[in-house]
């Protein structure tokens, strides 16, 4: 791998080129990530709930469905995606953003998806270059992709990406990749117990839950990551973007002040900016109150 890293050194577009291809067939798997995995838990909840009750499981003969089966078909007219229709963001143009078998749109949130991934990725790897800390960031930063899409649709963040992705932080920062273990423990710790304490404060005096365990799981998860040192800069930043994405909301759709917005796009944003210049921010700062 050295070897790798030392050759992308000597080529940095060949790096760039190399990780934006590979961001843009992320972001294609993504799409099936967010798409699939909220059903895959449904069904799921639904075959424990009937275990649990002793239903008749009339679902057990139901063919597979998972990240890999079956393929992916039209919604309307169950057209068989062929490979040449699933090339990411390439695909899409070609075929207008139309489906090949009945001509139904199709979402322009797939591209976008793709095409965040890539940029993300492309960033990712010009801040860090080729370097382990760039191969774990961008795992770190498609994990925020897939659980802030999944959260938008869903309000769900599925511990199945959340926890594996929090030991991931741990396994990184056993080798001092971003912070000390001692931190990045310290971090998950924090990240998870300031949310649940807040939780619990909301609920106490207005009788209302103010986020999901999710936000909680998330927090620690990007505390894992950067350790505790980052959280305060995550959290100033997540409340400021969806303070004002949610202000923006209600005012421009009219929606319900009482209808809940999902906080976990915000968190993963402001992580994902606190990975990539919370140190600057703090500088920053504290040079602006004379520290």
């Amino acid at each position: 791998m050295n070897e790798i890293f030392l050759l992308f050194e000597q080529f940095p577009s060949y790096f760039y080129s190399t990780v934006a291809i590979l961001g843009l067939l992320i972001g294609s798997f993504l799409n099936v990530v967010i798409h699939r995995l909220p059903i895959m838990m449904e069904r799921e909840f639904g075959q424990e709930a009937r275990e649990f009750l002793e239903i008749e499981d009339s679902q057990s003969t139901q063919p597979p469905y998972n990240l890999v089966v079956p393929r992916s078909t039209c919604p309307k007219c169950q057209h068989k995606i062929g490979a040449l229709e699933n090339i990411p963001l390439f695909s899409y143009l070609w075929l207008k953003g139309k489906c090949r078998g009945c001509h139904t749109s199709i979402s322009l949130r797939y591209p976008l998806v793709e095409l965040f991934t890539a940029v993300l990725s492309v960033a990712v790897a010009i801040h860090f270059g080729p370097t382990w800390q760039c191969l774990f960031a961008l795992a770190f930063t498609w994990s925020l992709i897939a659980l802030t899409f999944i959260d938008f649709d869903t309000m769900l963040l599925p511990d199945s990406i959340v926890l594996p992705v929090l030991w991931l932080g741990l396994i990184a920062n056993a080798n001092v990749l971003y912070t000390d273990l001692a931190s990045a423990v310290t971090g998950a710790i924090a990240g998870y117990l300031s949310l649940w304490s807040i939780f619990w404060l909301f609920k106490l005096i207005t009788g209302k839950e103010g986020m999901g365990y999710g936000d909680f799981k998330l927090f620690a998860l990007i505390g894992a990551w950067l350790g505790w040192q980052a959280l305060p800069v995550t959290i100033l930043l997540s409340s400021l973007i969806g303070a004002i994405i949610g202000i923006g909301i209600i005012v421009l759709r009219g929606q319900d002040r009482n209808i809940p917005i999902p906080f976990g796009p915000y968190l993963a944003l402001g992580g994902w900016v606190a990975m990539m210049w919370g140190d600057k921010i703090n500088q920053a700062y504290l040079s602006s109150i004379g520290l």
